[in-house]
């Protein structure tokens, strides 16, 4: 006998696409003689944060402990380092716990009190809409902050930003040494993490490395806290060392970005520029030279011929400045990395 009821409509047994995972926000904290005023910092730290992780970089105050025994946050946990290996690595060694605990966008704030944890939602932002890689505050943005600064200080940030600019090629940031900054797991994934600089040359050397690998980067406005803490940082007494280091990731960048991975009209603008350049300065002093020890006066003809490589070079060099300042990143890297991808074997 034939059954006439009406049959119900097939139904898919797939459950359908999972909703949306929201996104793990982690703070990372190096700690070194800052007990004065970490505990305001993490009492600040809002509710959208799911871990904290404290990293006492053997602190002399023994500021983990400090920690451990006077904040009930249960999202706080103490990392102990067996070594004093300065900022960056202490944050690196955040950074990797993070990682290993599945946490997407890792912010790094300091615990001196100079950075509102409030704000860290203007640097997860960026990054959560996919706009950004890497998010680091500017405390120059503000012309009411400048002001009142230093001149010592504007200075100091100024050249470094500048040695920042050619060494990593984000020609749209500024004050390279801030340390309030977010970052998107999947990025830093890509990253040699052992081979970034471990002190106070942290921050500009991570953005070299972030510049390999075509990362977008962007500047937040803030404005610094200034209190009784004292920074142990001395701009100008390390400016050498930061000259040295920019000088060597320039080199790198320009044999990177330039040579190895791409070799365009800018590579030639900057070899030929250079060349002629140092061969006009050359061939013009040595001829100077010569005449003034023989009290002759050069002729206008050797003057032109110094004249004209030095001004032919220098156009070059600048239209290959002009091509990469046009060539900042700005299309978001971590969207199309897959999330279990390994660290880079750069």
């Amino acid at each position: 006998m034939m059954d006439n009821r009406p049959q119900e409509p097939l139904r898919s047994r797939s459950p359908g696409p999972p909703p949306p995972r929201v996104a793990r926000i982690a703070v990372v904290i190096p700690s070194y003689r800052v007990t004065a005023h970490i505990l305001d910092v993490l009492a600040r730290i809002g509710p959208e944060v799911a871990a904290i992780y404290v990293v006492d970089d053997r602190c002399p105050d023994r500021s983990g402990d400090f920690v451990q025994a006077h904040c009930a946050d249960a999202r706080v946990r103490v990392i102990r380092r067996q070594d004093n290996g300065g900022v960056g690595l202490a944050t690196i060694t955040g950074y990797r716990q993070a990682m290993a605990d599945g946490c997407d966008i890792l912010v790094k704030i300091d615990g001196d009190g100079q950075m509102d944890p409030r704000l860290l939602p203007r640097f997860v932002r960026p990054i959560l809409d996919g706009t950004a890689d890497y998010a680091k505050g500017n405390r120059f943005f503000n012309p009411e902050d400048v002001r009142s600064m230093p001149a010592v200080r504007l200075a100091g940030n100024a050249v470094l930003s500048f040695m920042t600019k050619l060494s990593s090629g984000y020609w749209n940031i500024f004050d390279p040494t801030n340390g309030y900054t977010a970052v998107h797991a999947r990025t830093l994934a890509q990253l040699p993490l052992e081979r970034i600089a471990p002190r106070y040359f942290f921050e500009s050397d991570l953005l070299f490395r972030l510049g390999t690998i075509r990362a977008a980067v962007i500047d937040i406005p803030m404005t610094a806290v200034y209190g009784e803490e004292r920074s142990h940082l001395r701009i100008f007494r390390v400016i050498p060392a930061f000259l040295a280091g920019h000088a060597r990731n320039f080199a790198k960048r320009i044999v990177y970005n330039y040579v190895l991975r791409d070799f365009s009209i800018a590579t030639l603008e900057l070899a030929f520029g250079a060349l002629i350049l140092v061969f006009g300065v050359i061939f013009g002093a040595w001829n100077w030279a010569i005449n003034a020890s023989r009290g002759i006066i050069t002729s206008s003809g050797t003057v032109m011929l110094s004249a004209l490589p030095i001004i032919a070079g220098l156009q070059m060099i600048l239209s290959f400045i002009n091509y990469d300042i046009l060539s900042v990143p700005r299309r978001a890297l971590h969207p199309f990395l897959s999330a279990g991808e390994d660290e880079g074997d750069r």
